[in-house]
This record gives structure tokens, C-alpha cells and sequence, in this order.
């Protein structure tokens, strides 16, 4: 057989691998084949949800856990290098050095490292390099000593269930293993919201603690339910080495739904035992702003070797901060700051402390691998946001306050002033959109201005979804940090196995370090000035959670926030904006603008309960001296109506664009087939007219939601050239009764003929373009009631007089095209 006729799966089997194992690389252990390294992108338009093609390396080598050579196959009739621009694109994306591109006639090796004397070379078959030269290479490369090789080879905690970590969390723990081994000891890892920071930290310490390179290690957060939460799930695996600094014993629930009660580090006199070696801690439960509540001076400045700060844009980055004061006094221990929004802003700078990122991973990246979900979003826009609402003169609120007269605006609304219509339509609006979903049990966060407006517009809802409510009071609440009711069901609210809560309306609460797995819906109805606090707000519905089904997630916007989208700062890199000087104070100046980019750490131990989430009520200036102005004007009977909607969808690169499913679905169709002309030659030659169908499907086109939405009987072929080229379409019916109009059955015999009437039939019916060959579909009614399938085929002649019997119906159903 020539090798010209094998597929890319024959020379990999026959060739390439081989190759490789001649070279010394063992199959078991060393070699990986196809592995998928991307989920696919998730792609939503209008009812279609779907995902992109994920992206597969054809081989990846590992020396002992670590990814250092990828080879990407062709079949025998492409050029030995023709695979070696789509191996550079997918080496960049997982850190590997070496790169490999055959055909199976031999290898073109491209070495990233520049240590090679040329970059590429081509190699025969029996030159493939073995492992222990490329990791020579690679160690001369990074300039790791033999020592460092040892920390840097350390495996990652295995379980035995096949988990392991995703690319992006292995480039992490790699990026930050190396550096601590070449010994940097200010680490910043910036990861989006949900793509694993704490299990991406955990696999860090494993291997540091494994390699007996740091002994112990204090991991740092400022939420209870974090602590806890990383305890019970991620860092289970130390076990009775683990411990929580902590008075309060709890017993909390694992994610296998198995109960756990927590290991203590301080007893009930609030004595510490150093005796284990990794403790984690509140950090609001081991300082304070008197010498005796500072209970981290009971351990000496050198216990820690390594302590990890999670969340490190919150507290850490400005320099008197309460977190900054810990770290200063364990200065000598490594220090590991994870944070998804890292805060540079002019006054405090995450960067100026830790360093530059060594790695970073984005939510436009999570996004576009298909870890982490999509977004539609949905901009509403009221008139009296729009046109602004200025009140009658001498026009009184409900408490007879009468209103100063000036033009109130969006940034007025519940904050000055209320409208109580317009807390009303707001909320009215959110309940129809999830009424026509058809699902009214989607988990929905409304953020409010501050607790007031929350409580309000708890009722608001309450009234607008009455039936649901009356069947459970939890179906809708207010969760803020004054109200004990509402934040003891935060743990039921992020809980997928928990129904109720739905929908809860807060202000700064659940803006951060809650874990919303089955958030669908979030509604700002709050201006946000923070970039940093919208990307956080952004993060609460990035999970994707297969369990039930949700792959995107909806933003309501009615105060413009998502404007937040449109700037380049949404998801670039982070800047060093902070760079003090040796006499700079550290803090701000008392003539310095309020900072619009604070994300307040609550104060108290357990302060996800307690938390003073909500800014100080705003107060008008006094009055005259007859009576003071009250802090909000409260205003009946003004109406409130929509005047737009718009809904925008993220395309490929990260952009919000207002695009239809028949938009994107054109689009598509036309990257494929830039002219009518070009889609016919193809549909014409194709011997498989479903493999077109797979074709757009891989690119996450799916017709099925599109058909719907054209709501006509046609088949694929009719509905591609309708949507992308403006084509009249032919539904299904329109088409069969043709075939049938030409008598192209007069050839056959009345069983046969029959037979072919049957198919177009189901052709009418079902759509069937592919498939009508299969003589399985004559197992099934209403050809199983003609005679068997021998008896069928046979009239026929043959299998084969069937299979070209089908093949000129179908060409028949399409005779008309040019």
C-alpha cells in the first residue's frame, strides 16, 4: 500500500510513533496522543447554544510530568512541515519549548529556546531527539541548577480519579515554581474569576511542601466561607497537616455532600499550636488595630517559609493595609499573592509589592478556551433615565418634603431620589424576561445603590412574582450585610443543589469571593465605578456548571455599567500606575479625589455573614433651619416605561457586538463559502451531505435553533442559501412533490418504486438529507411492512443498485440548481 494512501491516523500508527518510541520515549508514561487542551468556545445567538471546535495537539511528550515537545501530524500528502505553523500556535498556548511537524517521512524540529544553532532543522525519522537531551536543553534554557531541577520535577497531588491540571493552571504552578526555585519570593498570579486559583495555589504548595522546600505555609483570605470551603475541598489532601486559625468549630459540608469537622490551630484562650504546618486563616481573626488582637506575633518572624494571599487586590495592594502589616512581619517567607482583578490604581499597587504577574490568564482567554461562560447582555433603557425627571414647583415627596428644583439624572436615581416606578419597572421587566424564558428558577443577583434600595426592590419583586412566592417566601430575598436573614442563605444561594434562593437583591455583598456556580441572570441596576468591582461582579456568573446545564450567563444592564466592557482596561494586561518614592506618604493626601476603585474587606472575623458591604447613606445639605433635608426624596405617581432594548453578544475576540443568530449564522457560512457558487460546488460533490452539516457544526453553527427561528419546513441546503445568500428558498414539501412532479421512479419495479416513495416521504417529513442510504432505515416503519430488508434490496438488484437508487433521489431533490 502506498503511504500516499494512508490517513494521518496510518502514519502516526505506522511512522511517527516509532519514531518517537526508537528515540527512548516511553508509550506509557512519556507519549500522550490527540490531546485536547481547550473545551471549545461556547457560542450563543439568540436560542442557539453551542460550542466551537476544541483545540487537540496531535502528540504531547512529557519528561516525567512536564509537557516539553509537541508533534503535529500530517497525512503523507502534505509537506513533512506543514503542520509546524498550527504546532508553533498550539506550543505558545501550553509553554512547551520544542515543537515537531512530520508527514512520516521524517521530522522539521523548531526549537523556541534559541539555543539550537538554527531554529529549524529537518531530521530523518531515526534522529527524533530522546527525553533526556530536550530536558538538558531546556534546563540550559531556564538556567535551572541541578538542585532547581528537583523543585522543578516535583509531581502535582494525584487522586487517582484522572483530574489533573487544565493548561492554563499548569503554565501557573510551572511559571511559579520556577521562579520561587530560582528565589523570587514575591509572586503574583493573576487568574480571571473561576478558573481555579485556589486548587492552581494548592498544587503550588503540594509540590514546594512535597520537595520539603517549604515546611510551612499560612494561606491567607478574608471570608470565612473561602476558608472553609478551600479546607473541606481543595486543600483536603494535607489532612491532619492542616489546621485553621480559628476559635469557632464548624462543621461544614464537602463537595462529595459528606460532613466535615474543621481542625483548630487556636484553642478557646486564643493560644496558638505551631505544631502543625499548614494553617490557613481569616485574616480579620489574627490582627486588629490593637497589639493584643494581634495573634500572628504569637508565631516568630521566620515560622512561615510561604504564605499565599487570596484575593490580593482587596487588602494587600495599598501599604498601611492590615494584610500589608502580616506580610511585612513574615517578610522573609515567600509570598504568593492570587487575585483576578489586580489593583493599580494611584495610590496602591499590587504590582510595586509582589512584582509583575509571572502568569496570567484572562477572562477574555477562559472565555474563548470555553472554561468559563459567555456573556449576553442586555442594555434597558428607561425614559427617565434617559430624559432626566425635574419636579413641579413646590412638588412635595410622600413625606411631604418639598423637592429642590433641578434636573435629577441616572446618578440621582436611589441615591437622592426614588422613584418608586421606577424601582417598580425594573423589577417588573427582569420577572417577564425570565417568565419568557421559560425558566423562572434561574439563580439571579440584582445589585442594588445601597441596602435601602435592595429592600425596596426585594419588594418590587415579591409583588411582580406573587404565585412563586406564596409557594416559598425564599424564592426572592434581600441578602446585605445588615440583614442576619438574608446572608445566612448565601451558602444556599451558590449551592447548585439548592433551590431557593433565586432572586436576591444585595449592593456590595455578593460582589466578590462568592462562588455562584448556577448564577444565570445578574442585573445592575447600580452605577459601578470601579473597574475592578465590575469584573468581579462580571466573575459571579463565569462558571460554566454542566450539571445543570448552564453555559452563559445574561447581564441586565440599566445604568450603563457594562459601558465597562468598551475599555481597554476590561481585560488587558496590569500597569504599574503606583510607583512611590522613598519619602511619598503612604497614604493618600487629604485633598485626594475619592478613590471610585475600593473593594472593602469586611472588618470582623466571619464577616461574610456581617460584612458593612453598603457605602454611608448620602445627606443632602441643610436646610434653612427650619428643617433638615431628608438624605432621599421619595417620589409616587411619576410612570416609568422602557424606551429601548438592546442585546449584544460576544464575538470570537472578546467584543460585544448586536448581532442575530441569522447575523452570526451568516457570517459563518460565508467564512467557509465566500460565494453561492462555491457552497454548490461543494454540496454537489460532496457524497455525504450531512459532512457539510458537521462542518459548521464544529464551528459551533448548529441549524436546528436557526430553522426554528425561520420557522419554515426547509432542508439544510434550502436554509444555508436562504440565510447566507439571499437564495428564495423551497421548503421540504416543495421540493418532494418536484421529484415526484418528473416521475424519476418509472425505471424501478412497483416495489421499488415504491420503496423510493417511502424515502421521500421521510425526506418530506423529517428533513433526512444524509442517511437515506443506510439499509438499516428499512428495518423501520413503514418499510418494515413492504418486506424485509433482503426482499427490499433486492429489487434493487443489489446493496449497491439501492445505494445509487438513493443517491438519484437525492441528486433529483436538487436537480434545479445551477
Amino acid at each position: 500500500m502506498s503511504k500516499k494512501t494512508l490517513s494521518e491516523a496510518d502514519i502516526c500508527a505506522k511512522y511517527i510513533t516509532p519514531a518517537v518510541i526508537q528515540a527512548g520515549w516511553d508509550e506509557a508514561t512519556q507519549i500522550r496522543r490527540e490531546v485536547f487542551f481547550t473545551k471549545g468556545r461556547i457560542i450563543v445567538r439568540g436560542r442557539l447554544v453551542t460550542r466551537g471546535k476544541a483545540k487537540r495537539a496531535d502528540y504531547v511528550l512529557y519528561y516525567h510530568h512536564f509537557p516539553i515537545a509537541l508533534i503535529e501530524a500530517k497525512d503523507n500528502n502534505c509537506a513533512i512541515g506543514d503542520g509546524m505553523q498550527q504546532g508553533l500556535d498550539y506550543a505558545v498556548t501550553l509553554d512547551i519549548p520544542f515543537v515537531f511537524a512530520s508527514n512520516g517521512d521524517g521530522f522539521v524540529f523548531h526549537d523556541r529556546t534559541g539555543l539550537s544553532a538554527t531554529i529549524e532543522t529537518n531530521l530523518a525519522l531515526h534522529q527524533f531527539p530522546n527525553p533526556g537531551a530536550l530536558w538538558a536543553q531546556y534546563c540550559a534554557w531556564k538556567g535551572l541548577a541541578p538542585e532547581q531541577e528537583k523543585i522543578v520535577l516535583q509531581p502535582y497531588y494525584d487522586d487517582g480519579s484522572g483530574k489533573e491540571p487544565r493548561y492554563y493552571q499548569r503554565n501557573a504552578i510551572n511559571a511559579a515554581i520556577e521562579a520561587i526555585s530560582k528565589g523570587q519570593n514575591r509572586i503574583l498570579l493573576v487568574m480571571a474569576t473561576g478558573t481555579g486559583k485556589t486548587y492552581t495555589a494548592f498544587q503550588i504548595i503540594w509540590r514546594l511542601w512535597k520537595a520539603k522546600q517549604k515546611k510551612r505555609i499560612l494561606f491567607l483570605a478574608d471570608r470565612n466561607i473561602l476558608v472553609d470551603q478551600t479546607m473541606v475541598n481543595d486543600f483536603r489532601p494535607f489532612g491532619p497537616a492542616m489546621a485553621k486559625l480559628s476559635t469557632q468549630a464548624k462543621t461544614i459540608e464537602r463537595a462529595d455532600g459528606t460532613e466535615e469537622d474543621l481542625t483548630l490551630a487556636l484553642d478557646k484562650s486564643r493560644r496558638i499550636d505551631t505544631a502543625y504546618e499548614i494553617y490557613l486563616g481569616l485574616y480579620q481573626a489574627i490582627t486588629g488595630p490593637e497589639e493584643r488582637q494581634k495573634l500572628f506575633r504569637e508565631f516568630s518572624p521566620g515560622f512561615f517559609d510561604l504564605i499565599v494571599i487570596d484575593e490580593c487586590h482587596r487588602g494587600s495592594a495599598a501599604e498601611d493595609s492590615a494584610w500589608r502589616e502580616i506580610l511585612e512581619y513574615f517578610t522573609g517567607a515567600t509570598q504568593i499573592g492570587l487575585t483576578a482583578t489586580p489593583k493599580e490604581t494611584e495610590y496602591a499597587s499590587n504590582i510595586h509589592y509582589f512584582g509583575a504577574p509571572v502568569y496570567s490568564y484572562s477572562l477574555k482567554q477562559g472565555i474563548r478556551d470555553g472554561f468559563l461562560a459567555p456573556y449576553k447582555v442586555i442594555k434597558v433603557h428607561l425614559d427617565v433615565d434617559v430624559e432626566g425627571y425635574r419636579p413641579r414647583q413646590g412638588e412635595t415627596d410622600r413625606y411631604g418634603h418639598e423637592i429642590e428644583d433641578r434636573i435629577y439624572n441616572q446618578r440621582d436615581f436611589d441615591k437622592n431620589l426614588v422613584i418608586d416606578e421606577r424601582t417598580r419597572r425594573v423589577a417588573k421587566w427582569v420577572s417577564d424576561y425570565l417568565k419568557q424564558s421559560g425558566d423562572r428558577f434561574q439563580k439571579t443577583i440584582v445589585f442594588c445603590v445601597d441596602t435601602e434600595h435592595a429592600n425596596r426592590m426585594r419588594q418590587a419583586f415579591i409583588n411582580e412574582n406573587q404565585d412563586l412566592y406564596q409557594q416559598n417566601p425564599r424564592y426572592v430575598m434581600r441578602i446585605t450585610g445588615n440583614d442576619n436573614e438574608g446572608t445566612a442563605q448565601i451558602g444556599n444561594f451558590i449551592d447548585p443543589e439548592a433551590k431557593y434562593p433565586v432572586i436576591v437583591a444585595t449592593s456590595r455583598l455578593l460582589s466578590t469571593g462568592v462562588d455562584a456556580q448556577t448564577c444565570r441572570v445578574i442585573v445592575l441596576d447600580r452605577e459601578i465605578g470601579s473597574m475592578t468591582e465590575f469584573k468581579q461582579i462580571v466573575g459571579r456568573g463565569t462558571r460554566v456548571h454542566e450539571g445543570t446545564k448552564k453555559y452563559y450567563f445574561t447581564l441586565i444592564d440599566f445604568r450603563k455599567a457594562t459601558n465597562h466592557f468598551a475599555d481597554p482596561a476590561f481585560d488587558g494586561e496590569p500597569v504599574q500606575i503606583y510607583e512611590p518614592g522613598e519619602d511619598d506618604p503612604v497614604t493618600p493626601p487629604d485633598d485626594a479625589p475619592l478613590s471610585t476603585d475600593e473593594d472593602p474587606i469586611p472588618p470582623q472575623p466571619g464577616a461574610d455573614e456581617t460584612a458593612v458591604d453598603e457605602p454611608p447613606d448620602i445627606h443632602l445639605p441643610p436646610g434653612d433651619g427650619i428643617g433638615e433635608r431628608p438624605a432621599k426624596y421619595y417620589v409616587n405617581g411619576q410612570p416609568v416605561r422602557v424606551l429601548t432594548e438592546r442585546v449584544e453578544y460576544m464575538d470570537e475576540n472578546g467584543k460585544l457586538v448586536t448581532e442575530s443568530l441569522r447575523d452570526y449564522s451568516r457570517k459563518t457560512i460565508r467564512q467557509h463559502y465566500a460565494s453561492l457558487d462555491q457552497f454548490l460546488r461543494r454540496w454537489k460533490s460532496a457524497e455525504r451531505k450531512e459532512a457539510i452539516i458537521e462542518e459548521l457544526a464544529e464551528e459551533g453553527l448548529l441549524l436546528e435553533p436557526l430553522l426554528e427561528e425561520v420557522g419554515k419546513d426547509l432542508d439544510p441546503f434550502d436554509l444555508i442559501c436562504h440565510i447566507a445568500f439571499d437564495q428564495p428558498p423551497l421548503t421540504r414539501k416543495e421540493r418532494a412533490n418536484n421529484v415526484r412532479k418528473r416521475d424519476v421512479f418509472t425505471q424501478y419495479g412497483p416495489q421499488a418504486s415504491a420503496v423510493l416513495e417511502a424515502l421521500l416521504a421521510k425526506y418530506q417529513d423529517e428533513g433526512l438529507v444524509g442517511g437515506l442510504d443506510n439499509i438499516r432505515i428499512l428495518e423501520i416503519a413503514p418499510f418494515n411492512s413492504m418486506g424485509t430488508p433482503f426482499q427490499l434490496i433486492k429489487e434493487f438488484g443489489s446493496k449497491a443498485g439501492f445505494e445509487n437508487a438513493v443517491h438519484e433521489l437525492q441528486s433529483a431533490l436538487y436537480q434545479e440548481v445551477a
